[in-house]
């Protein structure tokens, strides 16, 4: 069960672009909508981290994740960290493009 995470992150602006992001159809239309939100570099980023995400589901070592990633260990320890103590996105996440792949 996810703990207790602050809520001031969620702001009208924060809201308002999870309601552009639950408006879109499929994965094509979600990419085409980063690509116009984000920088190459920001959707790189983005996409490593989510890299990291399934490798450490895998149970993969830091070490190894770095070195298949370029995440640095200090990442990859906070992105674990919210992992097992967020607020269960990536949970959510992991869970549903698991069932999609089966």
């Amino acid at each position: 069960m996810p703990t207790a995470i602050a809520s001031d992150w969620k702001t009208p602006s924060t809201e308002a672009l999870f309601d552009a992001i639950a408006s879109l159809a499929d994965p094509d239309e979600i990419g085409r909508f980063l690509r116009d939100l984000c920088t190459r570099h920001e959707l790189e980023e983005l996409s490593a981290r989510w890299a990291v995400v399934e490798l450490l589901d895998e149970g993969l070592s830091y070490r190894k994740i770095a070195a298949a990633t370029g995440v640095s260990t200090t990442t990859i320890t906070r992105i674990n960290e919210w992992l097992h103590h967020g607020t269960g996105g990536y949970r959510i996440a992991l869970d549903r493009s698991e069932g999609a792949e089966t």
